[in-house]
């Protein structure tokens, strides 16, 4: 007969917006083990399983940490209260805690207090956009409401059977009636029941044993402090004569995910291990690309399974059209395997073209006609590391035309990579990245149009792959070009391209006025570059960038830099916040005609 040998659960903290898959060991009637489902529409030998879930409540008030979620409060600040912050920024556990925080805390009571001065309705949109699973929370928790019996997770129907109370005083209210559960605002403070159990098919009666789990107090979903999206000085986007470039503007995000199979807590032992489990980061990671409504979506690390399965379902949902180029390795579990994706939204673009750069493709095409044969081994070994990038070519579309073009065609090329080089081969780094811009190079010849190259090119700003990208040509003398064992970057003058190519963030570094100070304040003053974009506990600096082809389009706004506040003291990423090492860039452009600055 069907039973079950094991249950657990993945996750040791249950947080609202991710759902709970528990592990079900079962022993099927040929005595084999599995972990397959074995639901009421397809019996097993006469027998199914039935899943229950529930919240346990009893009267005592329990309110949740902002800081340290798994920790229950023990003081709130009622400077929170008095400027109407959502109520689950103001707890904290300990006055060690609140005190800690404080530097990034009080960036709330100031933006509350700016958002009251501008506009009393403006406080929902600087603290409402990544809240939606956080804000109010604890409060409702705190009221112990029974609201969760409209809750439809897992039931046919959105009604479930009236409370149960035991002996102890405890109250079970039934939330869920699937394998899987994703706890809400209302589950916050309390702990879940899953129940599991075999039912005979026939009498639909409870056969043997009934395992149960209980987890963790449910804790809400850590946000970070919403970063707003930032205007560039206007005149930038004046021609010479005072008329503006444009009438639409579009927005492209980029933004290195960490792969699930990099995210290890080894590498990365200083983030919580619920907060590195992929369950909880996938749902931040949407919840925080979603946020900024991006046109254009570039993404790295995007392992393929994740692709299929979560990042291109969940954002066709949200209107986006997703295609992906997986890395081509040729060994090991193909699902893991990560590669870039990018998404733009269907309504805004239309697909005209995809090109797929294998740079292991270019590494066999370069090795057979410049290395001698002795030297080929050793050569692929060096060049081959698997990387890609993916160009696409979108048209704009005439309804949501975002582009100045009275009858004419628009296309708009975006190239998305992830240069993943060990820092010891600067000639690989730099080798594939000059392999891209002529590939760019190329469609350039065939159209006029205009260029985005994203991506996380591993190399920092003032680097041979950076040089060669922002300034369109490598000085001889750089130090990166001598490390070239291969002699496949001679001659140096052969280190150039013809794109008009500039990184949207250097846009700050052109920008006046007070407004700006805090902003150019997170930029390099050399390289006019952020002074980060990848944060953890060994390196701290700018990997990432969106470059843009000056002669066609111009940056009217970006999104804000973090900066210390922001992650907050001996914090590094990923965190309960920021679900990546790195952080997203995202600019929105206006396009304009045959501009001509770099």
């Amino acid at each position: 007969m069907l039973s079950v040998v094991r249950v657990h659960l993945p996750s040791e903290i249950p947080i609202v917006g991710c759902e709970l898959t528990p592990y079900v060991l079962l022993r099927r009637p040929d005595k084999t083990v599995s972990t397959d489902d074995v639901p009421e529409t397809t019996p097993l030998d006469g027998h199914f399983l039935r899943y229950k879930w529930y919240r346990v409540q009893n009267d005592k008030k329990v309110a949740v940490c902002s800081i340290h979620p798994s920790e229950q409060a023990t003081l709130q600040c009622l400077g929170c209260v008095k400027a109407k912050i959502p109520v689950s920024k103001s707890y904290h556990c300990t006055t060690k805690c609140f005190s800690d925080a404080w530097q990034h805390h009080r960036v709330l009571h100031d933006r509350a207090a700016s958002a009251l001065n501008e506009n009393g309705n403006e406080e929902e949109e600087v603290f409402g956009r990544f809240n939606s699973t956080g804000s109010g929370a604890t409060n409702s928790s705190l009221s112990a409401s029974a609201s969760s019996a409209s809750l439809t997770n897992g039931s046919a129907t959105p009604l479930y059977p009236a409370a149960i109370t035991q002996r102890s005083g405890e109250t079970w209210f039934e939330v869920g009636r699937s394998k899987t559960y994703t706890p809400t605002a209302d589950d916050v403070g309390h702990v879940l029941k899953f129940e599991c159990v075999v039912v005979d098919a026939e009498t639909k009666l409870p056969v043997g044993h009934v395992n149960t789990i209980l987890t963790s107090r449910v804790i809400p979903a850590p946000s970070p402090i919403p970063r707003r999206i930032i205007p560039v000085d206007g005149m930038a986007h004046l021609d010479v004569d005072g008329r503006m470039t444009s009438s639409g503007t579009f927005t492209v995000l980029s933004y290195n995910v960490l792969s699930e199979a990099y995210a290890s807590n080894d590498l990365y032992n200083y983030c919580p291990s619920w907060a590195l489990s992929w369950p909880y980061r996938r749902q931040n990671l949407l919840r925080e690309i979603v946020g900024y409504r991006p046109d254009i979506i570039c993404l790295q690390e995007v392992q393929s399974d994740h692709y299929d399965e979560f990042f291109s379902p969940e954002l066709d949902k949200h209107g986006y059209y997703g295609l992906y180029k997986r890395k081509e390795v040729y060994s090991g579990n193909t699902n893991t395997i990560d590669g870039c994706a990018t998404f733009f939204r269907r309504d805004r673009f239309s697909h005209v073209k995809k090109y797929e750069v294998e740079f292991n493709k270019a590494a066999q095409s370069l090795t057979e006609a410049t290395i001698p044969t002795t030297q080929k081994k050793t050569a692929l070994n060096r060049l081959v590391k698997d990387n890609v990038a993916l160009i696409v070519v979108l048209e704009a579309k005439v309804n949501n035309q975002p582009f100045d073009n009275p009858g004419k065609r628009q296309l708009l090329c975006v190239a998305n990579t992830h240069v993943n080089v060990p820092q010891d081969l600067k000639d690989v780094k730099l080798w594939q990245v000059h392999t891209l811009l002529k590939g760019l190079e190329k469609i350039a010849a065939s159209a006029d149009i205009p260029m985005l190259v994203c991506g996380d090119f591993n190399s920092v700003p003032g680097s041979a792959p950076h040089a060669l990208l922002a300034m369109g040509k490598v000085d001889p003398s750089h130090p990166d070009l001598a490390v070239d064992p291969l002699n496949i970057l001679r001659p140096h003058s052969k280190l150039v391209h013809q794109l008009p190519l500039v990184s949207a963030y250097s846009s700050f570094a052109r920008t006046v006025g007070l407004g700006y100070e805090q902003h150019k304040r997170r930029m390099d003053g050399g390289t006019n570059e952020p002074l980060f974009t990848n944060v953890t506990r060994d390196f701290i600096g700018t990997l990432d960038y969106i470059f843009y082809t000056a002669d066609s389009l111009v940056v009217e706004s970006l999104l804000e830099l973090l900066d210390e506040e922001s992650l907050r003291k001996d914090t590094a990423l990923p965190s309960p916040e920021w679900s990546s090492d790195h952080i997203a860039l995202l600019a929105e452009f206006r396009c304009c005609k045959n501009k001509s600055r770099r």
